[in-house]
This record gives structure tokens, sequence and C-alpha cells, in this order.
């Protein structure tokens, strides 16, 4: 019988073009980031008018990433050892309730931090199921092509979020939070009729008798550590640009909100083009050079970003950054997913936490910072950006090493 299934498997996944099944994967990972973005521009006002103290605003924030760090590895492994399909259909009908909890809450807060907790519960089940299917579909030549096509969804989410929050919350605070949840359920019925399972039983890692965090820390040692920093690096400048630049546009330029949003769009839209465009020419073997030009081309951003002239050249030195922060993603990822020495669901779920931690620690490193002076998070930004570049050489340098040894072996 378990012949006969794996037949099936293999004939349904030869019948389903890839083209359909990378379109599923983009818009459930895009769905992901629309649901994480959407609450930012409602969620201030429907706290203060519950009546709740604003300090909520920051814990109800980051209460979705801190679950989401602690959970998401334990989703890819789940995933290694079950399946794909059904670990990120559990994770996208979780997703579903965590909307339709938030849309009836009606300011409870008790509603809110559960659905929140939900939320990001859940959300580590579709990105690392997301990611590790990419991963699992392409080969070694079009997994950076492949990812680059993620992080276009992670921008477009971004961009998407908190526009349709800020747009449709004009007829009613809470109706963002049902099309979300509209969305993810169409999203949820995608995976179930279109995508066949692409970690068939036969590729399936076995029950690791260790324990799970111990098997974890496997990964970071020697050069793949050094990737996985990166990757929380690379979040983190993000979330701290993110905390800090609307009260900085504010602060020199008087921008408004309507502007702050549409420098914040025109910056993800020009990510967007970059992953969709030039990340997918990125064969096996560039991606350390292009992650080297990423986080210069994001160092130069953030210290632009410190001369703040106009409105409109404010904007082009976001997208500055913007562009260096969508060359480095897609690359790190898939060097992850091909160097790691756990299954591919398990480095795509560790992954997932270290972007979760990049999006606890980068707000508040940032926000501390600002409170210092406004330029601060900037300089810092460029700082860290060049300081990124150790870690790459260290796992060039390591990664060399290893080579040499299986090479003698």
């Amino acid at each position: 019988m378990e012949t006969v299934s794996n037949l099936e498997n293999e004939k349904r996944s030869l019948t389903v073009p890839m083209k359909k099944q990378i379109i599923t994967i983009m818009f459930s990972v895009f769905i992901v980031f629309v649901g994480f973005g959407i609450v930012i521009p409602v969620m201030p006002e429907i706290i203060s008018g519950s009546g709740a103290s604003n300090l909520h605003l920051g814990f109800l924030l980051s209460l979705f990433s801190i679950v989401s760090f602690f959970l998401s590895p334990i989703w890819g492994a789940l995933s290694d050892k079950h399946g794909r399909r059904p670990v990120m259909i559990s994770g996208l009908i979780g997703y579903t309730i965590s909307f339709v909890l938030f849309a009836l809450s009606q300011g409870d807060l008790l509603l809110m931090y559960l659905s929140r907790i939900i939320g990001g519960l859940f959300s580590g089940a579709v990105m690392s199921c997301a990611v590790a299917y990419v991963s699992d579909i392409s080969t070694e030549e079009q997994r950076t092509k492949m990812m680059g096509f993620v992080g276009m969804s992670i921008g477009l989410g971004f961009i998407f979020g908190p526009a349709i929050g800020g747009i449709v919350s004009s007829i009613d605070l809470f109706l963002p939070f049902w099309i979300s949840a509209l969305l993810t359920f169409l999203v949820m019925l995608g995976v179930i009729f279109v995508l066949p399972e692409s970690n068939p039983p036969e590729k399936r890692k076995p029950v690791v008798k260790t324990s799970r965090w111990a098997a974890f820390s496997s990964d970071f040692t020697g050069a793949q550590k050094n990737l996985y920093i990166l990757s929380f690096l690379t979040t983190a400048l993000l979330a701290s640009l993110e905390a800090t630049f609307q009260f900085f546009a504010m602060q020199h330029l008087q921008a408004t909100p309507y502007e702050i949003g549409v420098m914040f769009a025109v910056c993800g839209l020009a990510g967007a083009l970059v992953q969709g465009g030039y990340i997918r020419r990125v064969k096996k073997g560039m991606e350390p050079a292009t992650i080297r030009i990423g986080f210069l081309v994001t160092a130069l951003g953030f210290a632009l970003l410190l001369i703040p002239v106009n409105i409109v050249a404010m904007t082009i030195f976001l997208s500055i950054f913007g562009i260096g922060n969508a060359l480095v993603r897609p690359c790190v990822t898939s060097l992850i997913t091909q160097h790691t020495s756990l299954g591919r669901g398990a480095a795509s779920g560790l992954n997932s936490s270290m972007d979760s931690l990049g999006r606890i620690l980068g707000p508040l490193v940032g926000s501390f910072a600002f409170y210092y002076h406004s330029s601060l998070p900037f300089v810092l930004g460029a700082v860290v950006s060049v300081c990124a570049l150790f870690f790459l050489a260290g796992f060039i340098r390591l990664r060399g090493k290893q080579r040499e040894r299986e090479a003698l072996s």
C-alpha cells in the first residue's frame, strides 16, 4: 500500500506544473505577511477605543513574533516527519481562526491577546513549510531564484498589509480581519486542491532520539551558524527601521502618515522588483557575492537616510535600503537550505525563528537608540550592516575548510 501511495504522490506531483505550486506558495507567504502588517494602522485606534493603556500595543505586536520564534522550528521538524501539506494546512486553519477571533474581539483585550498568540503559533507552520516546500521542489541551481519569489511575496505582503488595514478600516475597524480570514481560508483551499506533497514518506527524516532542541543546536556549529546570524541581522535591521523611520521623518520633514505610507510602499515595491528580477539570475555559488553587495547597499541606505533633504530624496534613500535588504534575504535562505545538517523543514523553521527574533529585538534596540538621538538608529544600522560582512567572511572561510576536509576523506 505504501508503494502505491508513493507512486500516486509522484504521479500527482508530475501532473501539477511547478508554476502552480510556486504561485500557491507565494500567495500563502503573501497572506501571512499581510496578516502581520494589517494590524499596524488599526491596532492603536482599537486599543485606545477599548480604554486600555497604549502599552498593550507593544505587547500585542511583539507577542506574535515571540510565539512564532519558539514554535517555528517545531513545525518545521513536524513537516520533515509527517509531510509539508498536513502541517501547512493546519497552519492556515489556525491562522484563519486567529483573524476571526480578532474580528470578534470588538476591543476585548483577552480575545485580542488570544488571537495574537494563535496567529504567531500557526504562522510559523505556514512559513517554515512554505520555504521547505520550495526547497523540496527546486534544484540547487534553481533554489536562489525560487527563494527570490518567496522574498518578493514577503515584500508585497508588507506593502499591502498596512495599506489594506488603513483603507478598509475607514469602513469598519474590524473589517480588515474578516477580509484576512477569508483570504487565508481561500489559500488553505488552494493548498488542499493544488499542492501535491513535496516530502513523500521515503524522503522523510526518521524520528530523532535526542532532544529536539539539541538536534537544532547541531546546525549552530561551523559555517552554518554564520548564516543564521546573517538571517537574524537582516530582519532586525528592517524591523528597527520600520519602528523608527516614521518618527524620524515626522520630526525632520513633518511628513504625514499618508506620505510615510507611500514612502514605505515605494521601498517595498523596489525590494520586491529586485527579488523577482535580479535574484532570479543569481546562480549557485553567486550567493555570497550577492549578500556582500546587499549589506553594502543596506549600509549606504542607512547612511543616506541621515540626510533628511525632502520627501522625494528620503523615498529614494529608503528604497536603496530596501534594495539592499532584498538582495540579502533570499540568498541567505537559499544557503541555509543548501548546507543544513537538519531536514529542510527543520532548517526553514529555525530560520523562521531567527526572523521572529529579529522582529522582537530590532524594534526594541531601534526605539531605545532613537530615544537617545533620532539619528542613532541609522548610524547603528549602517555599522551593523558592515559588521555583518565579518559573519559572511566567517561562513566562506569555514565552508572552505569543510570542503577541504571532505576532499581529503
